[in-house]
């Protein structure tokens, strides 16, 4: 078990330090003059401080030897007060400059890890939960801003002052030092041990954070399954698990800090303890002056405030260490589509795609074996069984899944020699499980194109016939639907998504069987105006005969492969799976 905390240590940390060079570097290169400036407030501070005790003994001396006058004392205070006030002045100026840094440094990575997250794949999503990468964009970013923060000024700080004090401590008695700092070791020595346990620890609470957050917000989302099925004591009850452990890998962090912080205030008194037995003998023999003596102790003083920081210290930079490798392990994922530049002098225009021999593995599931399909200027109806490929063909035209090299071409080009934006562009997209925010209809349709006037929205949604409906309600296209669209009804959702996709103009549209929800007289009216939208290529996914049967050509697909292709009445010849289906919903039409 240590042997396995010690690997994992070792190589979160390889990670870590490669962080601080690569992620951690260009951000404190572009902010160096204000850290410059902030980090020598820091250290006038810090000499401000340690010159005070020198000013104090020179007045005790003065004062016990009878060689200061009233005058003296007076210049005295007013130089100490003088000093303070500097101290005051400086502070608030690193602080300001410092934490001040740490914060547009918390800034600038949760933007590119925003950035890096728009642009990866589907392969990267189905890898990490929502929850894990809410965690990235929080938890892990506030530990790597206190780290960066104040963790560093504590750090500095610590080593300043630790050094310096030693220093002024030696000018007075070299042996009073050296007894002063023999509890040094044994701190040193139960910090790197606790330390190890620490890095561990915190990286479980990070996980048992994302876990927990991953289930509140698919709870939330699912309220209404929930309720139906009566389920809110069974996810109380998983919640309340999950919160226990998420408390425990809390705690054992905690026994660790409840350890290194008293360990180090200890090793400080017991400095204390000697400085006070061996200085009390030395000041009794005369071997020191008393105003060297309480300059000692005030020097002592300066040098415990680091040994307890040692353990404050210490949990921050655990913290923003682990931190900062699972967001480097985030920022350093590729996403396995290609995207290379346009070559020069390519025009696309959206007017074919071509599948050859295309196939397609998800995992270990072949998902589409050897589909050769051609998509030209008409409309196409692409139907199967459940799990035959339908919608995974879909999501590879819209460039969602890698493909390999030749077996995808738009307009007469390798879509792998093709940026993904140059060929997304071209396509418009509504499925069966539409994706609207929680905002207006009006910005939901014009979530692609928002500079679109009010006029250019309705016309999309007269042609996805839902703008009578949207007008009757009480805000009209100023409605908030709430999250997910939870105020429409679901036929409503999936034609506020289709004038969405309208709205764009694009020439090619494809509909993953986006209109379930709807009736087919309503199905109808939206086939007829899309007829006249201009479209040059128009991809249906649909199992209903009567849509099909108004497509130039239906495909049809089976375990992943393309089983047969032919107009309407072509099929009901030669497909019995066809003919099955056609059957089937003409009786069961017949008996409503």
């Amino acid at each position: 078990m240590k042997n396995a905390a010690k690997n994992i240590k070792t190589a979160d940390e390889r990670i870590s330090f490669s962080s601080l060079r690569h992620i951690l570097g260009p951000i404190f290169k572009r902010y160096r003059f204000r850290l410059a400036i902030g980090f020598a407030a820091l250290l006038l501070v810090d000499m401000m401080q340690l010159f005070i005790p020198k000013i104090m003994q020179h007045a005790i001396n003065g004062i016990s030897g009878g060689t200061i006058t009233e005058s003296g004392l007076f210049s005295t205070g007013t130089l100490i007060i003088a000093l303070a006030v500097g101290i005051v002045l400086l502070r608030f100026l690193w602080r300001v400059l410092i934490v001040g840094f740490s914060r547009l440094l918390e800034r600038r990575l949760r933007d590119d890890i925003f950035n890096h997250l728009l642009g990866m794949d589907l392969a990267f999503f189905s890898r990490y939960s929502t929850g894990d990468l809410m965690a990235h964009s929080s938890n892990d970013l506030n530990a790597v801003q206190m780290a960066c923060g104040m963790g560093l000024v504590a750090a500095v700080d610590s080593v300043v002052m630790s050094l310096a004090a030693m220093g002024f401590m030696a000018t007075i008695d070299v042996k009073l030092t050296c007894i002063a700092l023999l509890p040094l070791p044994l701190l040193a020595i139960a910090t790197r041990h606790l330390s190890a346990r620490l890095h561990l620890y915190f990286s479980r609470v990070q996980q048992n954070f994302a876990r927990l957050t991953e289930f509140s917000r698919s709870t939330l989302l699912s309220i209404g399954l929930i309720k139906a099925w009566t389920m809110e004591e069974f996810q109380t009850r998983y919640f309340h698990r999950l919160g226990k452990s998420y408390m425990a890998s809390n705690m054992d962090v905690a026994r660790i800090q409840g350890i290194i912080t008293p360990l180090s205030a200890l090793t400080g008194s017991v400095g204390m303890l000697l400085v006070l037995y061996v200085g009390g003998r030395l000041v009794i023999s005369g071997s020191i002056n008393i105003g060297g003596f309480i300059a000692f102790i005030a020097y002592l003083y300066m040098l415990i405030w680091p040994m307890i920081a040692i353990g404050w210290v210490t949990n921050l930079m655990q913290r923003g260490l682990t931190s900062l490798g699972r967001v480097e392990k985030i920022l350093q994922s590729r996403p396995q589509l290609p995207d290379p530049p346009l070559p020069a002098g390519t025009t696309l225009h959206g007017r074919e795609f071509r599948l050859v021999n295309a196939s397609l593995t998800l995992g270990e599931a072949q998902v589409l074996d050897a589909v050769n399909l051609t998509f030209g200027p008409g409309t196409h109806g692409i139907t199967g069984r459940t799990g035959s490929g339908k919608s995974t063909l879909c999501r590879l035209l819209a460039r969602l899944h890698p493909v390999g090299n030749g077996m995808l071409h738009f307009d007469g080009f390798d879509v792998n020699t093709l940026p993904l934006a140059a060929v997304r562009e071209h396509i418009a997209w509504a499925g069966q499980e539409p994706v609207l925010f929680s905002d207006t209809i009006r910005n939901n349709i014009a979530f692609g194109r928002p500079d679109a006037s009010l006029e250019e929205i309705r016309h999309a949604a007269r042609m996805a016939a839902v703008d009578n409906e949207i007008l009757a309600l009480a805000s009209g296209y100023d409605t908030l639907i709430g999250e997910r669209g939870m105020k429409l009804s679901g036929g409503q959702r999936q034609r506020v998504s289709l004038a969405r996709a309208l709205l764009c103009r694009r020439p090619i549209l494809i509909i993953d069987d986006g209109l379930s929800a709807i009736d087919t007289a309503t199905e109808y009216e939206i086939f007829s105006h899309l007829r006249q939208g201009g479209h040059r290529i128009i991809i249906f996914v649909s199992n209903r005969i009567k849509m099909l049967s108004m497509m130039d050509e239906v495909h049809i697909l089976d375990e992943g492969s393309l089983v047969h292709s032919g107009s309407h009445k072509e099929l009901l010849a030669t497909s019995s799976f066809y003919r099955a289906m056609y059957d089937k919903q003409m009786r069961e039409n017949a008996d409503a």
